[in-house]
């Protein structure tokens, strides 16, 4: 497995370098006209957060013209194969509204931890996290 998280602007990631079978997470290089990996790299099975959103940010897809197998989504849900056997590439922007659903679990959890009174595995930047969200949610 590889994982990129760069502002490059030209690419640091051969393709040649990697062996069959091989994972990159690609999540730097968030413009249009940056990239990380090189044409050989994204001749690879891409898969996307957004294709959406990659087809407007993402410099290794745009510029090499890849062709997106599936959506990350499409994976979990079954409607497309995962390719463990095969050189995979995951190219995410980002996606805002995951951040807001991950950051949105995360704080329920806290909560439910400290209401319930389990303490034990809460951490004091847990608590201030905690506090300082239920300022900004008030």
């Amino acid at each position: 497995m590889v994982v990129t998280a760069t502002s490059a602007i030209e690419p640091i990631l051969k393709g040649a370098w990697l062996k069959r079978g091989a994972h990159v997470n690609a999540v730097g290089s968030p413009r249009p006209t940056w990239r990380e990996l090189d044409d050989e790299a994204m001749r690879s099975t891409v898969v996307v957060d957004s294709r959406e959103a990659v087809l407007k940010e993402s410099g290794e897809v745009i510029l090499s013209n890849a062709n997106i197998f599936a959506e990350v989504g499409e994976i979990f849900s079954g409607a497309k194969p995962a390719r463990a056997s095969e050189t995979t590439v995951f190219k995410s922007v980002g996606i805002a509204a995951e951040d807001i659903a991950a950051a949105m679990l995360v704080y329920g959890r806290a909560v439910a931890q400290q209401q319930s009174g389990d303490l034990s595995s809460t951490t004091p930047l847990v608590s201030t996290l905690v506090a300082r969200a239920d300022e900004v949610i008030e």
